[in-house]
């Protein structure tokens, strides 16, 4: 029986490293969002989306199956490459198709799973205690057992931090996460705080440019902007137009319906809904123009 969805813990940006008493900072991996769920009898591997995903990651399953019955863990699954974690790597890995194929690619591409918090262990449940205890919980837990489940560093002084923050890009690291040390897990709460490298940021794909088989464009809303108003994209680049007609096809529809949109230097063009949303990446100033280009759909959610 599987087990119900995990509502996970959500990280708001900012655009400078918080400094203050009683704050905790993690490198954030460029991977997919992953809940670990050691049931009574097997292990469940949960997307943030509540999406069960654990035929295509078996070797992080296998190493799983060492943790107590009755441990939930939240993390990011990465895959390592050349030195540096590859987030094309971890989308190779989430759609393999067969257990065959995921057999194959957890040998040549193996996952590792970076655990940021706990939050049941051998039964308790222990989202209401403060992050510090739950983190002393993680390393006491996963030290022992090592690779591929390990805990992610984690450091309470700033200045560190700031080094993370400048040197570990070349390790693929996106940025940093902060934490409160006296905090509760906040589920479903964006309580957390993120800064990244770069002006990248999430936004919702409310719907497409073009046809089912060949989308052409996305249609978005940038949270946190004043009007929210629809924007489009640049161009998608040929792998990501493959990637949402695999979306759209998977979810068994063409879109909900129609809409107009006003596209830069294109005035008004018709778009295909998704409702619900999917959700992207997308490198965006406040400004409308250049238009938001598209980095990578996130089908993890």
């Amino acid at each position: 029986m599987t087990p119900p969805a995990v509502q996970v813990a959500l990280a708001a940006a900012v655009r400078t490293l918080p400094r203050a008493a009683g704050l905790a900072y993690e490198p954030k991996f460029d991977g997919h969002r992953m809940v670990v769920l050691r049931t009574g009898e097997d292990v469940v591997l949960q997307a943030r989306s509540g999406r069960i995903v654990t035929a295509a990651f078996p070797d992080l399953a296998a190493a799983a199956r060492q943790l107590p019955a009755g441990t939930v863990l939240d993390g990011e699954v990465v895959v390592w490459h050349a030195g540096r974690t590859d987030f094309a790597l971890v989308q190779r890995r989430a759609a393999a198709a067969s257990a065959a194929r995921a057999a194959a690619l957890a040998q040549s591409l193996p996952a590792s799973y970076a655990a940021f918090d706990v939050l049941e262990l051998a039964g308790v449940d222990v989202r209401g205690r403060p992050y510090e205890r739950r983190r002393a919980l993680l390393v006491d837990l996963l030290l022992p057992l090592g690779p591929p489940l390990q805990p992610v560093p984690m450091t309470t002084d700033p200045e560190l931090a700031e080094t993370w923050y400048e040197t570990l890009p070349a390790s693929g690291i996106e940025g940093l996460v902060v934490k409160r040390l006296d905090q509760p897990y906040p589920a479903g709460r964006r309580a957390w705080r993120k800064l990244r490298h770069t002006n990248v940021r999430d936004a919702a794909v409310i719907g497409y440019t073009g046809t089912p088989r060949r989308p052409l464009a996305l249609v978005l809303v940038m949270p946190g902007e004043e009007d929210e108003a629809p924007l489009v994209s640049s161009p998608l680049s040929a792998v990501l137009r493959t990637e949402l007609a695999a979306a759209v096809a998977e979810r068994g529809d063409a879109g909900t319906g129609g809409g107009v949109v006003t596209a830069i230097g294109f005035g008004e063009v018709p778009f295909r809904l998704l409702d619900p949303p999917l959700a992207a990446e997308v490198r965006h100033t406040a400004l409308r123009h250049p238009p938001p280009e598209v980095l990578r759909l996130r089908t993890d959610l």
